[in-house]
């Protein structure tokens, strides 16, 4: 071999020695970046307790760390990612939410000879500004009586009211509603309490200890009674509770114990579609409207007589920021029965249709549906069983498509700042850096969403904590692992 033979052999090789170093030193400083999440599962994970991990850099099209990222876990709220992207995919997505008032018949002479219908469209939005609205608009036509019957059209949806899988002694909970195509107020009394009024009027004397409360309640309607068990500033007439006889289905708002200060409780009323029909019933009459014959159910089926009344819509962004900054299980069920209804075109649809759509979207991803289990569009169920994969696979398809990701980046809480991670990640570089959907209840704990990382790349993860009793410990472990993304170069 030559003196120049061998000078190239030895550049070559010194050259192949410099790149083997350059990519061994990226690679041992990437995995030095997450071995403090390494640490973290070691050292702080919840004794007792499992944890998924999955990260992915959306600018780099990499991913970057995960763990255990393709086991089974109860997501909890973080299913609602699942329902809101596949909605949000469509291309009717921004078509918004309708409830119509339609009436049958003739107006003769001040009279309405005919019947009225109230037509569903599953807005879980409707509140008093909806109600209210519907019957101006109503009262505007010429009659002041209804010599028919007012009907309510909830079609839209087969009669279960629960969705799979949920909990039987949830009931009375409002983050358990009664699902109808019509609902008002969430199907959910406000209770507010305060101690109780001063007797004799005395200026200067304040309330008397053991006296009832004083209470409010939102919405009014006579739909539901109340019974006044409270009493005020005594600590031994127990804790403040609002409740009703709900094995019975009755719809007595019990509310009970010790009013200090100001309180504030909430419970669901049985049979969403009556609290609605019931109130809206009322106010009709409130108005002048005479109405002899009690409201029922049935399916509108418009004819030559038919003209509508009224309309009331909700935009899908309200709905969506609802589901996301508040995780509003009603919200989402709604959203997944619209859902399916747009995918099939039918004028009855179940939940199955909604999930059906869902598994599509997880096939197009590149899994097989069989391989999770989806039982509702919320997560309430304890049926779900989804994996840290794919989550971010759906938080990368959302990413991928900027019309699904401006409406749900924008809809996500933000730590330290607002919604379900108001009270989180308050310091650091975490703080209004992460953008994510948590998900909780008894011994499930996740969170899924959006950071920047320190040299400015986007990242999608997921965290999904299993077999965790204290949920503040599991919080803990997340916002810790987030700061360790954030701060990632």
């Amino acid at each position: 071999m030559t003196c120049h033979s061998l000078f190239i052999s030895i550049m070559k090789k010194l050259n192949l020695f410099i790149l083997f170093s350059f990519c061994f030193s990226i690679i041992i400083r990437g995995q030095g970046d997450f071995a403090a999440i390494d640490s973290l599962i070691k050292k702080e994970l919840p004794q007792g307790s499992e944890v998924g991990i999955s990260v992915y850099d959306l600018t780099a099209k990499k991913s970057l760390y995960t763990y255990r990222d393709a086991k089974l876990s109860r997501p909890a709220s973080t299913m609602k990612l699942l329902t809101t992207i596949t909605a949000l995919a469509r291309a009717d997505a921004d078509e918004p939410f309708r409830t119509e008032v339609w009436y049958k018949g003739t107006i003769e002479h001040d009279t309405l000879r005919g019947d009225i219908y109230v037509i569903g469209g599953f807005d879980p939005e409707f509140d008093d500004e909806g109600m209210n609205a519907l019957v101006e608009e109503v009262i505007t036509f010429p009659f002041s009586v209804l010599k028919g019957r007012i009907y309510g059209d909830i079609s839209m949806k087969d009669s279960l009211y629960w969705g799979s899988g949920w909990a039987w002694d949830d009931t009375p909970y409002s983050f358990q509603p009664y699902l109808s195509p019509l609902m008002y107020h969430k199907g959910v009394v406000k209770v507010t309490a305060g101690p109780g009024r001063v007797r004799g009027g005395t200026a200067g004397v304040g309330t008397l200890r053991g006296d009832s409360s004083r209470l409010s309640f939102e919405p009014s309607s006579s739909y539901y009674t109340v019974i006044n068990e409270t009493e005020t500033r005594t600590p031994s007439a127990g804790k403040f509770s609002v409740s009703r006889g709900w094995l019975e289905n009755k719809n007595n708002l019990i509310v009970s114990g010790n009013v200090e200060n100001r309180r504030i409780g909430d419970v669901n009323v049985y049979s969403s579609q009556d609290f609605f029909l019931h109130t809206f019933v009322e106010r009709l009459r409130n108005r002048g409207i005479e109405i002899s014959e009690q409201y029922a159910f049935d399916s509108f089926q418009p004819d030559s007589l038919s003209t509508r009344m009224a309309r009331w819509e909700c935009p899908v962004q309200k709905v969506v920021d609802q589901i996301m900054k508040e995780s509003d299980n009603l919200s989402a069920e709604a959203l997944l029965c619209r859902l399916g209804a747009q995918a099939t075109g039918k004028k009855q649809v179940s939940a199955k249709d909604g999930i059906d759509e869902i598994h599509r979207l997880i096939k197009d991803l590149g899994h097989d549906p069989d391989n999770y289990k989806i039982a509702d569009g919320c997560g309430l169920s304890n049926y779900d069983y989804l994996s840290p994969a794919l989550l971010v696979d759906f938080l990368k398809f959302a990413y991928s498509r900027t019309d699904i990701f401006r409406k749900l980046y924008k809809a996500l809480p933000v730590a330290g700042i607002d919604g379900t991670l108001k009270n989180r990640m308050k310091k650091g570089s975490a703080f209004k850096n992460v953008h994510a959907k948590t998900g909780s209840y008894t011994a499930i704990n996740t969170l899924a969403g959006y950071l920047k990382m320190a040299n400015g790349h986007q990242v999608a993860f997921a965290i999904m904590n299993q077999n965790v009793l204290s949920a503040a410990k599991a919080r803990n472990f997340q916002n810790k692992v987030c700061e360790i993304l954030v701060n990632c170069k």
